[in-house]
């Protein structure tokens, strides 16, 4: 059944409810001649008679009156259905998906979202912490959070986090018992603790640079995790070494527990983005979260 049906037979209820061509017209907006063209055209489909129309009235038929008994509650669910969807594309509400890391969602994003929505009980947040590069759109999700150079090209981004870097730390005791790298060649003597973030991907490489010299350092050691914060569980037991961010291993280096080590190699990365399909309309929910978000610096600092 073609759309134009659906748009004659609205019009035959407009005009049986207000009983005139005139008021008919004025609500769906047309002409009264082109009102009364539509109206003949379905009457013509339907071979059968729907309005009796009078120089002062306009009423059903027996078989227009069976028509607007039996299609007009259905018209009406219709309506409401499409009236509560405009409210919701207006209202803050909704479910939103999100993927991110741990650390990306426990230091840059949870911090200032948590406080925010306790003004929108109606908005739910589903959190996957997974550090994997994800597929937002494959896996469904409405966003992302990810340092801006891991972002595609055809995804729109919002900066959620100053610059940030990861530092090379292990315990005293591992290092006392063992010469100190002094290049990221001397890795290689060292027990170094890996990630990997998804089965799917290699064991991560410490990305190293002095300089102009950028080094994609590949370390092997007793121990790959997919979380930085088992990474600096395990440097501070005395497993090796870690390269984690610089924000979690603050507080262990200050209190002696860590030390680090190759601090010149280790480069500034951009900033965490929250990140969605460039193509798509942002819900009033997922733009609160945006907005909430977003990173605007008075002096930049590192983390």
């Amino acid at each position: 059944m073609s759309g134009e049906i659906f748009r004659d037979i609205v019009a035959f209820i407009t005009i049986a409810r207000e009983r005139s061509f005139t008021r008919a017209a004025a609500e769906l907006g047309v002409s009264q001649s082109a009102l009364s063209h539509t109206i003949r055209n379905l009457e013509a489909r339907l071979g059968l008679r729907l309005l009796i129309r009078t120089t002062r009235s306009v009423s059903p038929t027996e078989a227009g009156q069976r028509l607007l008994e039996r299609v007009s509650p259905r018209f009406d669910v219709i309506a409401g259905e499409l009236a509560s969807l405009s409210e919701l594309g207006s209202k803050i509400a909704g479910t939103v998906r999100i993927t991110a890391s741990d650390f990306a969602w426990n230091t840059f994003v949870w911090p200032r979202l948590s406080a925010a929505l306790l003004y929108y009980p109606d908005v739910k947040l589903e959190v996957s912490n997974d550090p994997a590069l994800t597929d937002i759109v494959a896996d469904r999700f409405d966003a992302g959070i990810r340092p801006g150079d891991r972002i595609g090209k055809n995804m729109a981004s919002v900066r959620v986090s100053p610059d940030w870097r990861n530092v090379i730390v292990a315990s005293p005791d591992y290092l006392s018992a063992r010469q100190l790298p002094l290049t990221p060649e001397d890795l290689a003597r060292h027990a170094c603790i890996n990630t990997r973030y998804s089965m799917k991907e290699g064991i991560s490489p410490w990305e190293l640079k002095k300089g102009d010299t950028l080094e994609a350092c590949r370390v092997d050691g007793p121990l790959i995790f997919n979380s930085v914060y088992a990474a600096l569980d395990a440097a501070l037991a005395g497993y090796g070494l870690a390269f984690v961010p610089e924000s979690l291993a603050r507080p262990w280096l200050d209190q002696g527990r860590l030390r680090s080590v190759l601090e010149a190699w280790c480069p500034l990365r951009q900033g965490f983005h929250i990140f969605y399909a460039s193509e798509r309309q942002l819900l009033p929910a997922l733009s609160m979260i945006i907005e909430t978000l977003r990173y605007e610096p008075a002096v930049q600092d590192v983390t």
